[in-house]
């Protein structure tokens, strides 16, 4: 890893690449401390910190969200918007032509995207302007109409800057921006916990503990995203003209995480909504039994939580991957998965093995997810945001990041080597 970071230094390609992708970064963390005009950011903090899973997007958002800054929201509409496009592919017919069209089928749902990204932006950033207007200094409608709007302006900002890093930088602009933004949160979680050391709120066991606990995550989580089921397929030898094709032995690699961390992003969006009205009408009964009963930490609550996680998992894999488009792909090619015949054997065998490897995926991600319930009992460190998602989310995109930038190389490699 370190060979290739410093390889990738010493070619003027990816140099460039990188510097542009850094710089997008400093422009996302520095949009990330312009506070909103008009906005009280001491109150508007006590209220996030009130709530763990608001502390979560805060640390998704890399301090935006409590600060209040044109980039509060994150890239979190563009993430809902992307889901649901992708779950409305397969609900509309002429989403699924566009899909298989290509580049420009692709193109044009990138579009309907951006611009449903732009609805969603404005309607979530008014809707958590109205639901935090005691932060307000001149609560109005112009104030709610001004402030949603620049919220929404900051999201589609981030939005160009991650198709930019996409595009002219090394790797996925968007899971770059997530990265940056947890990763900048190390430093502060670093100095609370000296703080605590030193209040004697905690003690050296605990930080240890933490440690343990999270290389041991870490561990967990590159064995889970590197971890692959590899079903073999054999193709059969065919001969054009003078030519023979085929004949060679191949896998088809079915990931264990297929859906990656976008389950656990869906699911604490979902439960977000009534965790937001319960704090917005705190003084309503059925705000006090929600939060007694189905509040954040409570039992009721993670199991919940768990069980959303481990649905979308299914249903996301689903969606992303169907085995009769592979199964009849593999047929297509003159390819065949042994002991099996092709077409609705093959598929019904990948359905098989893919359920079985998506329940071990669903109930990892669903572990990493509750993780800080577990990690707050065990070492009695208060506040900890930076758990079990954050480190799937850093280290996922980290090895992603890290695969293009070797495949840079490699392919820079072939090029000389052919010349």
């Amino acid at each position: 890893m370190l060979e290739s970071l410093r390889s990738s230094v010493r070619v003027s390609e990816l140099r460039s690449k990188l510097l542009f992708t850094l710089a997008m970064i400093f422009v996302f963390r520095l949009g990330a401390h312009i506070p909103i005009p008009g906005v009280n950011p001491e109150k508007f903090a006590e209220l996030v910190s009130s709530g763990m899973i608001f502390g979560f997007f805060d640390v998704i958002s890399g301090g935006a969200l409590k600060n209040f800054a044109i980039f509060a929201m994150g890239i979190t509409p563009y993430i809902n918007a992307s889901i649901i496009m992708q779950l409305l592919t397969v609900v509309i017919p002429h989403l699924e032509r566009l899909k298989k069209e290509g580049a420009e089928g692709t193109k044009k749902i990138t579009q309907y995207t951006r611009y449903l990204t732009v609805v969603l932006a404005f309607v979530q950033g008014l809707g958590m302007v109205i639901g935090v207007k005691g932060s307000l200094v001149n609560p109005g409608v112009l104030t709610y109409l001004a402030t949603a709007l620049t919220i929404t302006a900051g999201t589609t900002l981030l939005m160009w800057i991650g198709e930019q890093i996409t595009e002219k930088g090394i790797g996925n602009g968007i899971s770059l921006l997530i990265f940056a933004g947890i990763v900048s949160r190390v430093p502060q979680g670093i100095t609370r916990m000296i703080e605590y050391l030193n209040a004697g709120t905690i003690n050296i066991l605990s930080v240890i503990g933490l440690v343990v606990i999270g290389g041991l995550v870490i561990a967990g989580v590159v064995a889970i995203q590197e971890g692959q089921r590899r079903i073999p397929v054999q193709y059969a030898k065919r001969v054009v003209g003078r030519r023979v094709y085929g004949g060679q032995t191949t896998h088809l690699p079915l990931k264990v995480n297929q859906a990656g961390v976008i389950p656990i992003i869906f699911a604490s969006s979902l439960l977000m909504f009534p965790e937001s009205l319960a704090q917005w009408f705190a003084s309503s009964a059925p705000a006090a039994f929600y939060v007694q009963w189905f509040g954040w930490g409570t039992a009721a609550h993670t199991i919940i939580y768990a069980l959303l996680i481990v649905g979308f998992t299914y249903f996301y894999t689903a969606v992303i991957m169907n085995p009769v488009d592979v199964a009849d792909n593999i047929k297509k090619y003159g390819g065949f998965i042994p002991g099996l015949r092709p077409g609705r054997p093959t598929a019904d065998y990948i359905t098989k093995i893919m359920n079985r490897i998506t329940l071990a995926g669903a109930i990892f991600l669903a572990l990493i997810a509750i993780l800080p319930s577990f990690v707050l009992v065990a070492t009695q460190i208060p506040n900890i945001y930076f758990g079990g998602t954050a480190l799937l989310i850093v280290v996922g995109v980290a090895l992603d990041t890290m695969k293009q930038v070797e495949s840079h190389l490699l392919m820079r490699s072939y090029q000389g080597f052919i010349r």
